[in-house]
């Protein structure tokens, strides 16, 4: 996610260049034939079509955003969620016999939620998620189709032995279930966002006709403009574009590109909780990189 207050030219150039080359060049050629070829240009009512565009573009932008912030609640449930289950492993669970446990469960916590982002971005698990296993809980977690969840279930079982032995009370157990299914909740909501893409009209549809409204546009514009016809079709036609790509960017929350969730550094944060939860040292906070991005 970029989190600079103001885009860097560089990257601005890097996203826009293409379309901006290409629409500058049609605009050009237009001009010239308009010139070299007197025609009439077509009475195009390019007002009414771009007024239905901007409505339709916007309606995508704004359902695109709302799958983005979505995703970004359910991120900071689960850290809320994470936080829970590890002090009620602190709290509850007694000192002496049940400590490494204790410990057991925050970690396990800290592997769930990188196997989670990596399972998010279509990534293997990483070193952040085994070097928080035991080589055995490892390979029983890797067995499963969905990692993030055999993770969990493991936790549970866990759960389930310490008040078999006495060391939390059924009701103590029923708390920290409740915690569990927070988090598989939000799990499944992540996993809604990322399985179920916008419709194809969604996609289909309104790219289509921004393209076809930058070919039209300096067709309608050439007699007014003029030699200007190339300045002035290729601004207005990249502000069509650029709204255009906003909702490509946002309508995947968890792709792993510069627009997206910051996972890394959410996942960062739950590990320095539960470490310092649990008195063990703990990273220092995620910084943006020089492009001013945080991952």
């Amino acid at each position: 996610m970029i989190v600079t207050t103001a885009p860097r030219a560089k990257q601005v150039l890097r996203e826009i260049w293409m379309p901006l080359a290409l629409l500058f060049l049609w605009d050009v050629i237009v001009t010239i034939v308009y010139y070299v070829l007197p025609f009439r240009a077509p009475s195009l009512p390019l007002t009414l079509f771009g007024t239905v565009l901007g409505l339709f573009l916007g309606f995508r932008s704004n359902s695109a955003y709302q799958r983005w912030w979505e995703g970004r609640g359910l991120w900071g449930l689960m850290i809320n969620a994470s936080r829970n289950l590890a002090r009620m492993a602190r709290n509850y669970l007694p000192e002496g016999e049940a400590v490494d446990l204790k410990r057991t469960i925050v970690l396990r916590q800290i592997a769930y939620v990188n196997a989670l982002r990596c399972q998010l971005r279509r990534q293997p698990a990483d070193q952040e998620v085994l070097r928080f296993l035991s080589r055995g809980e490892a390979d029983f977690a890797l067995a499963r189709t969905n990692v993030a969840n055999g993770i969990v279930d493991g936790t549970g079982r866990r759960i389930e032995i310490a008040r078999s032995k006495g060391w939390i009370t059924a009701m103590q157990q029923h708390s920290m279930e409740s915690v569990l299914i927070d988090i598989a909740n939000a799990q499944g909501g992540m996993e809604r966002l990322k399985n179920t893409p916008l419709p194809m009209q969604f996609r289909f549809v309104p790219t289509a006709f921004t393209h076809i409204f930058c070919v039209l546009l300096p067709i309608g514009l050439v007699e007014t403009l003029g030699v200007a016809t190339p300045l002035g079709s290729t601004i207005a036609g990249l502000m069509f574009l650029a709204v255009l790509a906003i909702g490509d960017d946002l309508v995947d929350p968890f792709a792993n590109t510069v627009h997206d969730l910051p996972l890394n550094a959410m996942c960062r944060t739950i590990e320095i909780d539960l470490l310092q939860s649990i008195g063990d040292p703990a990273p220092e906070p995620a910084t943006p990189d020089k492009a001013g991005v945080l991952w």
